[in-house]
């Protein structure tokens, strides 16, 4: 059904694709559209997640150079029966992560080193499992494409501007270039705005699933949210056209779940977690809202496993050894992500 819902939506823009070529220059211009959306769908398949992660300056890591973030995310990948994904790290101190990958046997996941300080380990990995609830549902290539299709038609639309006023090739004269400049990329970013909002519960109820705590993910969602209101992110602010791909709006920490949001609201997202975990049972009672906030929680506990020496030295406690903050025990077994 996913993959069905997939290609209608793809036929669906590609046919506005078309339909904008033809308003811009009759027939020859639909034929014209119809190639240059034949070669973004090729290219956004093969190139696509390389886009976004330089985009987003994300550095790959591994069980080497960040143990406990790569060990979460090999834990949760197992418990939802993927592939081991990519694991990439981004050097930006507002908390956040997305995934990218045509299929589950080429994703990555990328985490902000904002997101690993502000969040416990639990968070951490209620966050990476949404993200490969993604990857599972096939959601990143989807997803990706339908932002390349959005960008091509607003360059259409810019295209039209300037060349859409011969009336030899545009049969609707001004009227076709209006409709190109105006109404088909704000139906291309309702397109794109939708899906997400879409597909991000869908997300959430999955990564709950796979993580076994739907509140571990609601309240690492609270915390996000806030970190993104009051921390900018300069990186999506220059490719506000991959701002959907984040768990959580980078731009401007939407709360308004209005047609124009690319995600729904966080309000919303995290009532439907807790309802989720009431009708699972779990132990956990104590509502997100009353977890510390990303500045708080960075002063009660060390920064992340990138930052090693950044770490104030604990004292050796040699009748009870106790575990890091990212669940590894520095002078014992491995904990429980490893």
């Amino acid at each position: 059904m996913n993959t069905l819902r997939t290609a209608m939506l793809l036929a669906a823009m590609t046919a506005l694709f078309m339909g904008v070529g033809f308003l811009i220059g009759g027939t020859g211009g639909m034929m014209i559209a119809l190639l240059i959306a034949a070669g973004t769908n090729l290219f956004s398949y093969w190139n696509a997640d390389k886009m976004v992660l330089s985009m987003n300056r994300a550095v790959e890591v591994d069980e080497g150079n960040a143990p406990e973030y790569y060990a979460i995310v090999k834990a949760m990948a197992k418990q939802a029966g993927l592939p081991m994904p990519k694991t990439y790290l981004i050097d930006n101190p507002q908390p956040n992560a997305f995934a990218t990958g045509r299929n589950p046997q080429n994703a990555a996941v990328a985490a902000s080193t904002g997101l690993l300080q502000a969040l416990t380990p639990e968070e951490v990995a209620a966050v990476m499992a949404h993200e490969l609830a993604h990857v599972q549902h096939r959601d990143t290539l989807t997803m990706t494409i339908v932002a390349t299709f959005a960008g091509a038609i607003s360059m259409l639309g810019n295209f039209a501007f300037f060349f859409g006023g011969n009336r030899d090739n545009n049969p609707f004269g001004i009227v076709g270039v209006l409709v190109a400049m105006i109404v088909a990329p704000f139906a291309a970013m309702v397109v794109q705005m939708a899906v997400s909002r879409t597909r991000e519960y869908e997300a959430d109820r999955r990564g709950a699933e796979i993580c076994g705590h739907p509140l571990w993910l609601a309240s690492a969602l609270d915390k996000i949210a806030r970190g993104a209101e009051r921390i900018r992110n300069p990186d999506a602010e220059r490719n506000p056209a991959t701002a959907h791909l984040f768990i959580i709006n980078p731009l401007s920490g939407e709360r308004m779940d209005s047609l124009f949001s690319t995600h729904p609201s966080t309000d919303n997202r995290i009532a439907a977690l807790q309802a989720m975990a009431q009708q699972m049972g779990g132990s956990e009672t104590q509502a997100p809202r009353q977890t510390p906030a990303p500045r708080q929680a960075e002063e009660q506990r060390p920064s992340g496993p990138w930052d090693q020496a950044a770490r104030p030295k604990q004292p050796a406690e040699p009748a009870k050894p106790k575990s890091n903050p990212w669940g590894r025990n520095p002078t014992g077994p491995k904990g429980r992500w490893s």
